[in-house]
């Protein structure tokens, strides 16, 4: 297997109740590349919806082969199923990116990191366990904090307010440009531009 293949990973929980979740962003994102290729995720197995696209380059020409996958575990146990994809694909952890919500950056904007802790997002911590490691590109997507004294479960587990879903087509739009930039271009030179402020 080349080691150009890469293994994104959106997190969210399985089935129709939880489809618009603040929770669900992450697998919303993978959603949104599996449309920009014209591809649909199936099942594979190692349990999660899986397929294998090819992400060009922004020149044209053939770009680096792209395992994109959503779990259908639930998010606190999405690690095993993250694990098995990467082991199937032979993919090294420093191609694996998560893509996940963010409670602590505002809605609507996009974050790159690598590593670190995992602020207490329990898809995360399943991944770190699972892999030994919390040596992986992350791609945070902002849904900001809930409003008063709201529970952060409660507030992670309701769907987008409707002001939220207005934009929530530019957010998953961005943060897919994110990953594709992140692949492309490497961590340092997409955060430049992803982490710019707007003109």
């Amino acid at each position: 297997m080349s080691d150009e293949t890469w293994l994104v990973v959106g997190l969210g929980n399985p089935g129709p109740r939880y489809a618009g979740n603040r929770h669900n962003v992450g697998a919303m994102v993978v959603d949104e590349m599996a449309r920009r290729a014209g591809a649909t995720l199936r099942a594979h197995k190692s349990g999660a919806r899986a397929e294998s696209v090819r992400l060009a380059p922004p020149g044209g020409g053939l770009g680096p082969r792209v395992i994109i996958a959503t779990p259908t575990s639930y998010m606190n146990v999405a690690g095993g199923q993250t694990k098995a994809l990467a082991s199937f694909f032979s993919v090294d952890l420093d191609h694996l990116v998560v893509v996940h919500d963010e409670l602590d950056i505002p809605f609507a904007e996009v974050r790159l990191k690598r590593g670190g802790g995992e602020g207490g997002h329990n898809g995360l911590r399943s991944i770190s366990s699972s892999l030994g490691t919390k040596d992986y590109h992350r791609v945070r997507v902002g849904i900001g904090r809930p409003p008063g004294r709201m529970d952060v479960a409660d507030f992670v587990l309701k769907d987008f307010a409707k002001t939220e879903r207005e934009e929530l087509p530019f957010l998953l739009d961005g943060a897919a440009d994110a990953v594709e930039l992140l692949i492309h271009r490497g961590l340092t030179d997409a955060q430049q531009v992803v982490h710019a402020p707007a003109p």
